[in-house]
């Protein structure tokens, strides 16, 4: 493992079994693993760069027992690293030696579907595919749509805030969420929001969602389901270059036109999803918009011819529009499978996730295509284009050190070009530990100081999930002491006592 993670505590390694047999009185049957082999296929997410096992895993069913492990380690200091599905993509539930790996997935039941008000109320390890699938029937749907959909749970979702394909009109997960339950450390439960629009004082559910297990466990969740569009239809677009499309991106939304999903490919992995799905994608370009139009007919009808005149004038080689609605699926299936597909022509990928204006998107594309022979490694770009949220795939060979270490190198260097140009580090897999020694490049060491002092207020003994998001952890009495810069205290004309 090239990424440091928090060195194991001895005196709590030596108390494991004493531990184990403590959690597993409030855990009692299967709920707590302990031999390597039960908790082999827990000891990495999604980045599968990085391995760890952890101490012993705990998997709960109640509210209750959340409660009582959590208040069991805050009481014995022991760490806890909350997990999902385990589809995180920057390490986020990459557990530690000497702490409790605490799995949510148990928590699979959609509580209640509530029409009128347009809510679900799901358990953390519902998956997003079956909040759809449970309300689908009466003509909704929940937005996010991350390509793991099904098989990311929502907890994971709110973890990282994700987003997916139809992100760049309905929202992230932090504009589809309504209402969290939610475990302190202390074993404390917290409510937040709820099926009603708006609530009152901070918005501390804006603050959950994306906080990457580091300030509670999620319980529940209230999500906002939304009507199925009267009519959807799909284009694709192929064109020349990757500049061309690019351009054809910021173009469509500079007309004011918002599609439902706007996604790019390159030629790599048009390639590969079309062997793998055959989705009808031509073959003979070197980037591919994927653009979907939802609304009325008569809209849709007019914002096609208009989004058709516009790729148009970017020198688009091939323009094809879905017919029905099967052609549609098809369109994203393609799309969908991208991942799995460039899974088939490389032993490993690294799947980066930065953002940009959507202006930078030519530049950007371009600088990534001299940085293949700058680092020897091929990159397959799948991106969700109308947002600027970029997901390179960096095909490399883990069994191969010297690959690994030119794909870390490669995926630092675009996030850093990412934030040269006006962007972010990420968009929606979150830090994690991928990204997190690359904070300093986008943050100062008071931003930083910020963010920490917010992890003390909920979690002072720096108990959950230590080791992510932040490239050192300060102890949380250092934080709290009042900042003196140049010998002059903040604001002083403020009465001290």
């Amino acid at each position: 493992m090239s990424v440091a993670m928090p060195g194991p505590k001895a005196e709590i390694l030596a108390r494991r079994e004493e531990i184990a047999k403590a959690l597993s009185a409030i855990v009692p049957g299967e709920g707590v693993i302990t031999d390597p082999d039960g908790m082999r296929p827990f000891e990495t997410d999604g980045l599968t760069a990085y391995r760890q096992l952890p101490m012993i895993v705990v998997l709960p069913e109640t509210v209750e027992q959340v409660q009582r492990v959590l208040r069991y380690c805050y009481d014995n200091e022991i760490r806890v690293v909350p997990r999902g599905s385990g589809t995180s993509l920057s390490g986020g539930a990459l557990p530690l030696a000497d702490g409790v790996l605490l799995v949510m997935s148990k928590f699979n039941k959609v509580l209640d579907v509530d029409f009128d008000n347009r809510a679900a109320i799901v358990q953390p390890g519902v998956t997003n595919l079956a909040v759809t699938r449970a309300v689908e029937h009466r003509g909704f749907y929940y937005a996010p749509d991350p390509s793991s959909q099904i098989a990311c749970s929502i907890g994971g979702n709110v973890a990282e805030n994700s987003g997916g394909v139809h992100c760049l009109k309905y929202g992230l997960t932090t504009n589809n969420v309504l209402g969290l339950e939610m475990v302190l450390i202390t074993g404390e439960v917290i409510r937040l929001g709820g099926k009603h629009l708006d609530s009152e004082g901070y918005d501390f559910l804006g603050l959950m969602t994306g906080s990457e297990g580091l300030l509670g466990v999620v319980t529940e969740v209230t999500v906002r389901i939304l009507r199925s569009p009267e009519t959807a239809r799909a284009l694709l677009l192929g064109f020349p270059t990757n500049e061309d499309a690019g351009r054809c991106v910021g173009d469509i939304i500079g007309a004011g036109i918002i599609p439902g999903g706007m996604e790019m490919m390159d030629s790599l992995a048009i390639q590969a999803a079309e062997d793998f799905v055959h989705a009808g994608y031509p073959l003979d370009v070197e980037a591919l918009l994927i653009v979907e139009l939802d609304g009325p007919g008569e809209e849709v009808h007019e914002l096609i011819e208009r989004v058709e005149a516009i790729a148009r004038d970017n020198n688009a080689a091939n323009i094809r529009v879905s017919q029905s609605e099967e052609e549609r699926a098809n369109f994203w299936a393609g799309r969908k499978a991208a991942f799995p597909a460039v899974g088939r022509i490389s032993p490993d990928y690294y799947c980066m996730d930065g953002t940009i204006p959507r202006k930078a998107l030519p530049k950007v594309l371009h600088r990534m295509k001299e940085m293949e022979t700058e680092f020897g490694l091929r990159v397959a770009n799948v991106f969700h284009a109308g947002d600027g949220n970029l997901h390179p795939l960096i095909l490399y060979d883990a069994n191969d050190t010297d690959q690994l270490e030119r794909a870390e190198a490669f995926g630092s260097a675009i996030l850093k070009l990412c934030v040269e140009v006006g962007g972010v580090l990420t968009g929606e897999h979150g830090v994690g530990v991928e990204k997190r020694d690359l904070m300093g490049e986008m943050f100062s060491e008071d931003d930083l100081a910020q963010q920490e002092r917010v992890k003390c207020a909920f979690d002072a003994r720096q108990l959950l999930n230590p080791g992510k998001v932040f490239p050192e952890l300060h102890q949380c009495a250092e934080l709290s002491r009042m900042h003196v810069h140049k010998g002059q205290l903040p604001f002083p004309d403020i009465p001290r006592f």
